[in-house]
């Protein structure tokens, strides 16, 4: 098996494998060391012996045994620690749980999830110990993906895992009102990730393909878990038109290319044909939500043959639609940005008013990136280039910043005349 390969299968085979351990010891901190030990000795042993008939049954029995090593350590220096140990004694955990080695054997990933997603979390934690435990990532890659350093990760996803045990949390699907709000944080913990993938917060580079990867291969894991959920359909549809669009966002030299002059010869169709197939399914069937608004609104940029195709009015009355069932001001800056592609750059100026008072978008790059466009649409080039340049100022991402600083450029010498006219 070539080593990508071997990564692969490891990186979806890990969140089964921890949850088969959770199910039986519940002890999130022994369980994902036992996990990671279980993961290296396939790295080493794989390659040479061979991959086994069924990896996960193998690797669920390592792991056990290395709980099992744990727990006999414990238990010699401090019996009243593990309480499992004292319940069953330590022999209790030599063997593997009986129904866990099977090749139909169940797949706890999305009760994983929900785990992770704990409500006793900050939105931050649940991130970093989705991608650690779910995700397979290591704490030195995700505090890459988020520019940390990996003394400042590493605590900040044992005191999740601690959070949740003093929670008293045990590993099972959350029922009634609990699962509701639990799989909408699942659901927004992977819009997340994937939108930090696809337009890194800051650092030099415009994306993080590793990070939406992982938020599809994950949303796909829900999917199948949740094959009559709209949203989560809706949500994967969204994903897969975004990223379709991803080798297309960057010219030769890693700069940021705006949708509109994008060459959509570069997008990739399957995704495209996939995320709409997916969403118009969704749509047809359940309940409307605000992924299966996003991923509509995806699908009528993607499926235009031409920027000048884009059916500017049906975006915009989705964009009305959603602004009231989830009221957020990003939503509102993109339903700005509609009306004014369909009514004048003017009226989604006086649209653009109405935010600068959220304590949410003070200071924030993007409504001042907006803002400078509509007034480059609108002539007014000598306010567009300040702001453009305001815009730069305000952003961490290096590729953004670059991109907002060509547009000022361009704008300098009209913008110089403008200012020169009485």
């Amino acid at each position: 098996m070539a080593p990508e390969d071997l990564g692969i299968l490891l990186r979806e085979l890990a969140p089964r494998v921890l949850g088969a351990l959770l199910r039986r010891y519940d002890a999130f901190d022994t369980c994902e060391d036992a996990v990671q030990e279980a993961l290296v000795a396939a790295v080493k042993q794989w390659p040479v012996d061979g991959t086994p008939e069924d990896p996960r049954a193998w690797l669920v029995t390592v792991a056990s045994r290395r709980v099992v090593d744990h727990v006999r350590s414990e238990h010699a220096r401090r019996r009243r620690e593990e309480v499992a140990a004292v319940r069953d004694g330590p022999e209790a955990f030599l063997a593997p749980p009986p129904d866990e080695t099977g090749p139909g054997d169940r797949d706890d990933t999305l009760t994983l999830l929900f785990l992770c997603c704990h409500p006793t979390l900050t939105e931050a934690s649940r991130i970093a110990l989705t991608l650690r435990a779910v995700g397979g990532l290591g704490t030195a890659e995700i505090a890459r993906a988020f520019l940390v350093p990996e003394a400042t990760m590493g605590p900040r996803i044992s005191r999740a895992k601690q959070r949740i045990r003093a929670a008293g949390s045990s590993f099972r699907m959350p029922e009634g009102a609990e699962y509701a709000e639990r799989l909408g944080a699942v659901l927004h913990v992977l819009y997340l990730i994937f939108n930090e993938g696809y337009t890194a917060s800051s650092g030099p580079d415009l994306r993080r393909d590793d990070l939406t990867s992982e938020a599809i291969r994950l949303t796909r894991v829900v999917n199948h878990a949740l094959p009559d959920d709209g949203e989560v359909a809706g949500l994967l549809a969204l994903m897969l038109m975004t990223d379709a669009r991803r080798k297309a966002r960057v010219d030769a030299d890693g700069g940021l290319v705006p949708l509109a002059e994008q060459d959509r010869s570069h997008w990739d169709t399957a995704a495209i044909e996939e995320g709409v197939a997916l969403v118009t399914d969704a749509m047809r069937r359940s309940a409307l939500g605000p992924y299966q608004l996003q991923a509509a609104i995806a699908a009528l940029h993607v499926e235009a043959p031409r920027a000048e195709d884009t059916d500017w009015k049906q975006i915009r009355t989705l964009y009305g639609i959603l602004g009231r069932i989830a009221p957020n001001p990003m939503v509102r800056l993109n339903h700005a940005v509609a009306v004014a592609m369909t009514d004048g750059p003017h009226a989604g100026l006086e649209l653009l008013d109405g935010l600068e008072t959220d304590a949410r978008m003070t200071g924030h790059h993007r409504l001042y990136a907006v803002r400078a466009h509509l007034l480059e649409l609108s002539g007014d080039n000598a306010r567009a280039h300040d702001t453009y340049l305001a815009a730069a100022r305000r952003t961490t991402s290096l590729p953004e910043r670059r991109y907002l600083l060509d547009r000022a450029d361009r704008l300098r010498g009209t913008a110089a005349t403008d200012r020169a006219v009485p």
